[in-house]
């Protein structure tokens, strides 16, 4: 709730700036602050409320990234020709304070994996410990890579089609349409991942590789065609790169609960968006640098493109991300002195408890 207001607030400074610090300060730390206090709360209850179905809702939950996109890109053209940029922010600010009343929705649980006290020190109150476990440090350093390119397309996707003379309702079309491939993606790939067929970090490699190619697609495309003709391959690559970009953002956040556990899922959530950020904080403003000094955004993209590739082929060393078998069965005096698997992992295990489809007796899973 009290992001919901800092985001408002944000936007409202912004109205009425006349430097470009005054930007930096409206919307890049009161908007930027707000936005952190409400989404790391928001997913990571989210993350609570569901276990059968969690990546599912977590993307259901995501869609509305797509759909704003969808509707803002060609709304926000239209404010901008209507009321010019001061208006157009003012006018966010109001729709950004309905953050307020949806904070008081969320409804805290007491689950039983969560700790029985506050965890004492700095560097558990802020989950840094977290960074002591071997797949949560894999995890966060693709992660951070993935974002450094993950973000170039919200920011230079439009100026990319500008340039390429699409003209600005053109290039609201190929935001709309990397939107609409983006929303139907998401909850598609949350409801293959509840599945159970193929493992989380799998998919979470696999979806992130496709974002790293979608991306570099979208730097190629107008090389395809002729200056004249471009918008075709252009849309096409826009929409791929929407598909893959939208089907890898709920395994992000879906794959931290067999990470880290339910009782640090909202610490770890605060992490991963502020790994993603750090990023962030390194690919918009090097894909700027690239297209100043090469003249258009081809070799931003790739680039950009590469860092998520390179952030996915960290994801191969999470458990279960490459097949494998798990290990002959020890005897019994050895399985005795073997030290229990960390909780919390996505580690391979010989024997799970599955509920029968027939009735309420278990049975053990022993394959691979």
């Amino acid at each position: 709730m009290v992001g919901g207001v800092l985001t408002s607030l944000g936007f409202v400074f912004s109205a009425f700036a006349r430097s470009l610090l005054h930007l930096y300060l409206g919307l890049g730390v009161l908007a930027g602050s707000g936005w952190a206090l409400v989404f790391a709360p928001a997913l990571g209850t989210l993350s609570r409320y569901f276990s059968r179905r969690r990546v599912l809702a977590v993307g259901l939950a995501l869609t509305g990234n797509g759909a704003s996109s969808l509707l803002l890109a060609p709304t926000l053209q239209l404010l901008l020709d209507t009321y010019g940029w001061r208006g157009a922010l003012l006018l966010l600010s109001a729709v950004t304070l309905h953050l307020a009343p949806c904070g008081a929705l969320l409804r805290p649980l007491v689950l039983p994996g969560d700790p029985p006290a506050r965890p004492r020190g700095p560097l558990a109150a802020f989950g840094l410990d977290l960074f002591a476990r071997r797949a949560f440090l894999v995890f966060a350093l693709g992660t951070a890579l993935v974002g450094g390119g993950y973000f170039v397309p919200y920011v230079h996707l439009a100026p990319h089609a500008l340039d390429r003379g699409l003209g600005g309702y053109g290039a609201a079309l190929v935001v709309a349409v990397a939107a609409v491939g983006d929303a139907g993606a998401r909850l598609v790939s949350g409801w293959l991942a509840d599945q159970g067929w193929v493992p989380l970090s799998r998919l979470l490699a696999g979806f992130g590789a496709l974002t790293g190619l979608g991306l570099l697609a979208v730097g190629l495309a107008p090389l395809l065609g002729s200056p004249e003709g471009c918008e075709g391959p252009l849309l096409a690559a826009a929409g791929a790169y929407g598909l893959s970009a939208g089907s890898y953002a709920p395994l992000v956040f879906g794959v931290l609960p067999g990470l880290v556990g339910l009782g640090g899922v909202v610490q770890a959530t605060g992490l991963v968006m502020m790994l993603m950020s750090l990023g962030g904080l390194l690919g918009p403003p090097l894909s700027g640098f690239l297209r100043d000094k090469t003249g258009d955004f081809t070799a931003s993209f790739l680039t950009c493109g590469s860092f998520i590739l390179s952030g996915s082929f960290i994801y191969l060393g999470l458990p279960g991300a490459l097949p494998s078998c798990p290990p002959a069965s020890l005897p019994a005096s050895q399985q005795a002195t073997s030290p229990p698997p960390e909780r919390g992992e996505l580690l391979p295990t010989t024997q799970v408890a599955l509920l029968s489809p027939g009735g309420s007796q278990s049975t053990r899973d022993t394959t691979c």
